[in-house]
């Protein structure tokens, strides 16, 4: 399989940002990492082996980017204005970066995808850039950040919170396009983000947006073993 390290100084974040690439051609998928984690974390976690045979044959790629979730909405040392508009900058920084960079490599459709927080930010990111993301899988994600505001709230929180900003969305430019995208809720039965999944299940259904909520029985939780099955499912 083929595996590409990538590092460059990001002018949007103003520090470097690292990313691993696996696989030749096929689905280009964007792969976000758990809270706080780090690009490698996907790959070290046994995500890649889980459908390697995927990557080998030319059916799927992933480009493994990082977060700065510690320098955002995690970052209890500054104010939450701050870690809003950092996380503002990290969208930047994957529009105008990241995204020319999977292009310039695979011109097919993109996907994102991302476990726990990077569920978040891969249902996040799809919602806001829906004419650069054909397919979202999330699973086992979280999709309210008001846990990291304290009570605090401006546009830049509204408009990176599913909760708060799809429910009054009225613009057919995004409707139209959610309605076009393959968009995936993987959660389980004893997922800690189980409501959260079923509550913007409830919120995309009443915006008549196509979704799969495939909520896993059998005990399944909210760790990587489920999460591997759940990548051998859906890619």
């Amino acid at each position: 399989m083929k595996r590409e390290y990538h590092k460059w100084f990001s002018p949007r974040l103003g520090r470097d940002m690292e990313l691993l690439v696996f696989g030749h051609s096929g689905m280009p998928v964007i792969v976000f990492p758990t809270s706080m984690g780090r690009f490698y974390d996907y790959e070290n976690r046994g995500m890649i082996d889980a459908v390697r045979d995927r990557y080998e044959d030319g059916r799927l790629q992933a480009f493994s980017v990082d977060s700065v979730d510690a320098e955002s909405w995690y970052n209890k040392a500054v104010h939450p204005a701050v870690r809003a508009a950092r996380h503002v900058q990290y969208d930047q920084y994957l529009v105008e970066e990241a995204v020319p960079f999977v292009r310039a490599r695979n011109s097919a459709p993109i996907a994102v995808t991302g476990c726990s927080f990077g569920g978040y930010h891969s249902v996040n990111f799809a919602l806001r850039h829906p004419d650069v993301v054909s397919y979202c899988v999330s699973m086992g994600g979280a999709f309210d950040i008001h846990q990291f505001l304290h009570g605090y709230y401006d546009d830049n929180c509204y408009f990176n919170c599913p909760p708060d900003f799809l429910p009054g969305l009225t613009d057919e430019w995004f409707l139209s396009r959610y309605r076009r995208m393959r968009i995936v809720l993987a959660t389980g039965e004893t997922d800690i983000c189980l409501d959260e999944n079923l509550r913007l299940s409830r919120i995309m259904t009443a915006k008549a947006i196509p979704h799969w909520l495939d909520v896993w029985g059998d005990g399944t939780g909210h760790d990587w073993p489920w999460w591997e099955r759940m990548a051998q499912k859906f890619f």
